[in-house]
């Protein structure tokens, strides 16, 4: 299994780092992308993914929900690491939209967005996009896009699932889709196995059985268990699969 998406940079690992990634290791987890989400976030991550190369893979980018009214001054600390470290990164995320806790800087976030994406084409590399309340003003930024990547942490309709892959992305698929009331099953009907990749957004939404824990890559399994269950087909096949997006996606070994 490939975590496509897990922040081991996070003050929730911080007691035992060295440990959890020793257990995934040990787990059959085959490697783990960083993510990015702010200035702060940018040493720890280069830092554990120094420690641990060709496992743990760097991300960099900008969060919509730490644009503030300092973005610009932000912007250009994470533009120049993006730039420094671009043989090392993976991709250029996260970034997006985010409406559900604050609209304030609903201008400012596009604008920080745009320019990500930007980067991510000069740059050749793929995207990690965070939509959240802002499908619609997602879409329309990604339709004049000229960028690859996945859609983090998706739970939307097949409509929406459809027009994103139209657009050539996978979808980000973690522990929400084992939650009880979760209607993602259904719209993995219009979706083929082959444009999935896994995720946790560790620490946080761990999968069902272990709702309310902290996150672990190990725990994919159980999101790989429910997508066997929907596509009818073995637990092994959903892993080879999603692995091979992943690494297909984010060019890593």
């Amino acid at each position: 299994m490939i975590d496509t998406h897990i922040h081991l940079d996070e003050e929730a690992y911080a007691p035992d780092r060295e440990e959890v990634i020793a257990r995934q290791r040990e787990s059959g987890v085959e490697a783990m992308i960083v993510p990015g989400v702010n200035v702060a976030s940018i040493p720890g991550i280069i830092d554990v993914c120094h420690q641990h190369p060709d496992y743990c893979y760097p991300a960099l980018g900008f969060h919509p929900q730490d644009v503030k009214a300092d973005w610009q001054e932000q912007w250009t600390i994470i533009e120049q690491a993006i730039r420094a470290h671009k043989e090392e990164i993976v991709a250029i995320g996260e970034i997006g939209f985010d409406y559900y806790w604050d609209t304030t800087f609903k201008d400012e976030q596009r604008e920080v967005f745009q320019r990500q994406l930007d980067l991510a084409e000069e740059l050749n590399l793929p995207v990690m996009i965070h939509s959240r309340e802002a499908t619609e003003d997602t879409l329309n930024v990604l339709k004049t896009a000229h960028v690859r990547g996945v859609i983090h942490c998706f739970n939307g309709s097949k409509e929406v699932a459809q027009q994103y892959l139209q657009m050539g992305f996978y979808l980000g698929i973690g522990g929400v889709l084992t939650f009880k009331n979760c209607k993602l099953s259904e719209t993995l009907e219009v979706v083929p196995l082959d444009r999935l990749v896994l995720e946790t957004d560790g620490p946080y939404l761990a999968p069902t059985p272990h709702r309310g824990e902290r996150n672990e890559s190990r725990l994919m399994i159980h999101v790989a268990e429910r997508l066997a269950q929907v596509y009818n087909c073995s637990v092994e096949q959903i892993i080879e699969t999603t692995s091979r997006n992943a690494r297909q996606l984010f060019a890593i070994k």
